[in-house]
């Protein structure tokens, strides 16, 4: 690794990097996109044009071997993040990894193995945290501006209707094969990443209700509880007749409410109500991605670990009840 560049090469030039990721490898200070790589040629060399990239490829290991690139993002479907996560840390490149991290406990304990045995660094795209709506309940959390808190509770439902779940060509968030499971494992992930972020360590996971045993499931629900006692319960319905997401935290002296895909949080203490208003950046990947940057070439901690990232895949593993 350069000690002053991160030189990327993308692994999946899909609809995720196209708008939310992508381009910032090319607007963060100390990273250059060099090469793209995607199976169907005649994508892979639009995105490479209309993006302004030099390098284009069909061929992964081509990508994962290339002496001009430094570290690789991989954002194609979880059936194949192990795989490709370990053939670049094989290769010695740094990996940024999309969520979810892989498709269940046992591939996230193959990939901290090889990653404890490495010299490598892996950053996991738990993004949420580094935006501005995000950053300020943690702050208004750490203030204790509601007092102790003593649980939180997430309500998602989504009608067929909704746009929660990004539109692809292909849907394969409903095939478990490649997604791990249906809707849930795309866009839980996130969610429950924050509480873990929010409250710290999980002392127990509690499998609650789920239809559709056999993935993917459409409606699941869960408790976990942390060390501080914090009790927070999930659900999440995505064949609902409306549309729902919240957050809703409370504490001994108040309650902080908030929407995953919204603009907005509203504390409330007693009679008084205060809201505050955000705005997500162009390529919401951005703030991460400069984090990433950053840890890459040693100028601060890792914004999320592989092994924050496998907790949130045993919890999504235990409310589903994969074994």
């Amino acid at each position: 690794m350069s000690a002053n560049s991160v030189n990327w090469g993308i692994i999946g030039c899909g609809d995720v990097a196209e708008v939310k990721s992508g381009p910032a490898f090319q607007k963060v200070k100390g990273s250059s996109l060099i090469s793209v790589m995607r199976r169907n040629e005649e994508k892979v060399k639009d995105f490479a044009k209309r993006h302004n990239v030099s390098h284009w490829t069909t061929s992964v290991t081509e990508l994962i071997e290339d002496k001009n690139i430094n570290a690789v993002y991989i954002a194609t479907p979880p059936s194949s993040h192990l795989t490709y996560a370990l053939q670049a840390i094989q290769a010695g490149k740094d990996v940024y990894l999309e969520k979810p991290m892989v498709l269940n406990t046992k591939e996230a304990i193959v990939l901290s193995k090889a990653l404890d045995q490495s010299n490598t660094k892996v950053t996991v795209a738990h993004y949420r945290r580094n935006l501005p709506l995000f950053i300020k309940v943690k702050e208004l959390l750490d203030s204790n501006i509601i007092g102790n808190v003593s649980s939180a509770e997430i309500n998602i439902t989504q009608s067929q209707n909704a746009n929660l779940i990004a539109k692809t060509d292909e849907n394969w968030r409903l095939n478990p094969v490649v997604s791990g499971g249906g809707y849930f494992h795309d866009i839980a992930p996130h969610q429950i990443d924050l509480m873990c972020y929010y409250f710290g360590d999980v002392t127990k996971i509690k499998r609650g209700h789920i239809e559709n045993t056999v993935p993917p499931s459409d409606f699941v629900t869960g408790e976990v509880e942390f060390n501080n006692c914090i009790q927070f319960k999930g659900s999440w319905n995505f064949v609902a007749s409306e549309d729902c997401d919240n957050c809703i935290i409370k504490g001994e002296k108040g309650i902080i409410s908030f929407s995953f895909y919204g603009d907005e949080i509203t504390v409330s203490i007693d009679d008084i109500t205060e809201n505050y208003k955000f705005e997500n950046p162009k390529h919401v990947q951005q703030p991460m991605i400069e984090q990433v940057v950053g840890y890459f070439l040693g100028k601060n901690e890792n914004p999320c670990s592989v092994e924050e990232a496998a907790v949130v895949t045993k919890i999504i593993d235990e409310f589903c009840g994969i074994e």
